[in-house]
């Protein structure tokens, strides 16, 4: 794929994922609008509908990448790839059934090893909604490797705009339920102890149909694509052998890091009971409902041009690893590297400025407590965005050499950093701050990551580019500071003739968030940062029709 191809085809999933994010956006302003950002239901929930969306990242980030887009990529080079393809996607799919089976059958112990509420009310609404939710891993898994192909036939718009319909179909159902049931303030749906199985079938299915509908949209776009998927049973002669291989070093590692993970979901389900024991209110406490909400608004500037990026270049590297390309294996990791870390360092700073009223506009509904307590855990976590962009990048490129081995001792360490640091966050801090300390945790993994990370492929790949890159995102970090100065600057200003309110905070997001905006563009002029343009010009040409 050319540079060119490459940015088209980034340019069209960061299109589909803009506009799936802002609807996930609007998803989650309905949703605490429904049950709350804190309390026990939105912490039941999150836990719950959480179990398959890891799963479904152990999937799609891991094992999928590390397996699916490489052989399929070698694959359609052969007369024989479309059968090579079928018996992956039919053993895919028998597993995906057997585990989802199996794992729904035990959301009792998912919730239990996942949580740690301590409220026997609380577990059993968590593990009523998961079993409604744990089934949504077979369809993000179908999604994940339908999407994956039609990647490796070039097709990259669908496999990007199918979350839409999620998020379409998701805000429906949950407008529904505030529609008969009322919003969290009249419903009462706050305690555990009220909720109706009818009520939990409407918000859990919800969730689940919109994740089936995902999966579903893809089969025609598979299709248009020259895909005609027949199933196909049999491993031997396949070559899935050394896919499996690969698969075995990707989970080992997945494995570890879900270890992390762990630790923070019941680090962040216990600190509502133990602030409450110190008299703060339990729905004023960060717990697994803000994490998710802290979360999302983390993924948003990752999805909008990382992930989008990463996956569009992931077939050249691919391609060049099989060919022994090191030299271009070396300038499009370079490449994606220099244009992603433009883009985060500059979300960074605008998040970190905007925490409060970006997280207010987005709990529109929510209490001013839960708005209070989900900030610090925004700005904790969007710290490590430039790093989790890196971190990326250096997984696509162990990826492309079928090398998930190589990747396990740094998981380890990762998940050792987010471990420990969850830990000390709860026995050093108050319990108000446990969720925020577990996403510094985070943030610190993700640096100390991709700094060992580079550090390997370096040796591996006889260098990054490592100079120009370090460069670039010393320029584009001087800028970031330049813009956060000015935008915290004209922030204040507001704040002096503006309220805390749903339209005060809009009005701050959109001035503050273009002001910072067109200084930094103006700096990266200053500077000389041609990366600007690489990150811009995909949207440019589709602004103008395709026209220089």
């Amino acid at each position: 794929m050319t540079d060119d191809g490459a940015r088209r085809g980034a340019a069209l999933m960061a299109s589909g994922t803009a506009v799936s994010r802002m609807l996930g956006l609007l998803r989650a302003m309905v949703m605490a609008s429904a049950i709350g950002a804190t309390g026990q239901a939105a912490d039941a929930f999150s836990v719950a509908n959480n179990l398959p969306n890891v799963l479904y990242m152990l999937l799609a980030g891991g094992v999928l990448n590390a397996i699916l887009v490489p052989q399929v990529v070698r694959a359609y080079k052969r007369r024989t790839g479309q059968e090579y393809v079928d018996r992956l996607l039919t053993f895919g799919f028998a597993v995906l059934a057997g585990a989802t089976v199996v794992l729904t059958l035990l959301s009792p112990v998912l919730i239990g090893l996942y949580s740690n509420f301590g409220n026997p009310t609380q577990d059993a609404l968590a593990t009523t909604f998961a079993y409604w939710c744990i089934p949504q891993l077979f369809f993000y898994g179908v999604y994940a490797l339908l999407g994956q192909v039609l990647n490796a036939r070039g097709s990259f718009g669908p496999y990007m705009w199918a979350p839409v319909v999620n998020n379409v179909v998701a805000i429906v159902g949950f407008g529904v339920f505030i529609a008969v049931f009322g919003t969290w303030e009249t419903s009462g749906v706050v305690d555990a102890a009220t909720w109706t199985p009818g009520q939990v079938a409407l918000l859990a299915g919800s969730a689940t149909l919109g994740v089936i509908a995902q999966a579903v949209v893809l089969i025609p776009a598979l299709r248009r694509a020259g895909v005609h998927y027949r199933p196909r049973w049999g491993l031997r002669g396949s070559g899935l052998r050394t896919a499996g291989g690969v698969a075995t070093w990707t989970l080992a590692g997945l494995a570890v890091g879900q270890l992390g993970f762990l630790v923070v979901t019941r680090v962040a389900s216990a600190a509502p009971d133990a602030a409450a024991a110190d008299g703060v209110p339990a729905a004023d406490v960060a717990g697994p409902g803000a994490y998710t909400i802290a979360f999302l608004i983390f993924m948003l500037p990752h999805s909008l041009v990382t992930v989008s990026l990463a996956t569009a270049l992931f077939t050249r590297l691919s391609s060049q690893a099989h060919d022994a390309d090191v030299a271009g294996v070396r300038s499009t990791l370079s490449s994606g590297l220099r244009v992603i870390g433009v883009f985060t360092v500059f979300a960074t700073a605008a998040i970190v400025v905007l925490a409060l009223p970006l997280t207010r506009v987005i709990l529109v509904t929510a209490s001013e407590g839960s708005a209070d307590a989900v900030a610090p855990v925004v700005v904790a976590m969007v710290l490590g965005l430039p790093a989790f962009g890196a971190w990326s990048m250096f997984q696509r490129a162990y990826y492309a050499y079928e090398d998930a081995r190589s990747m396990v001792p740094i998981q380890v360490v990762m998940a050792a950093v987010v471990v420990l640091g969850a830990w000390a966050s709860q026995m050093l801090v108050r319990p108000t701050l446990w969720v925020a300390g577990a996403g510094a945790a985070m943030t610190v993994s993700y640096v100390v990551g991709a700094g060992i990370a580079q550090w390997r492929l370096r040796r591996r790949l006889g260098g990054i580019d490592g100079s120009r890159v370090l460069r670039v995102i010393a320029r584009a970090t001087l800028a970031a500071v330049v813009s956060g100065a000015v935008g915290f600057g004209v922030l204040l200003l507001l704040r002096l003739w503006l309220s805390t309110g749903f339209t005060a905070s809009v009005v701050q997001c959109a001035v503050v968030g273009t002001v910072m905006a067109l200084v930094y563009v103006a700096v990266l002029r200053l500077l000389r940062v041609r990366e600007l343009d690489d990150l811009l010009l995909p949207a440019i040409r589709r602004l103008r029709g395709g026209r220089r």
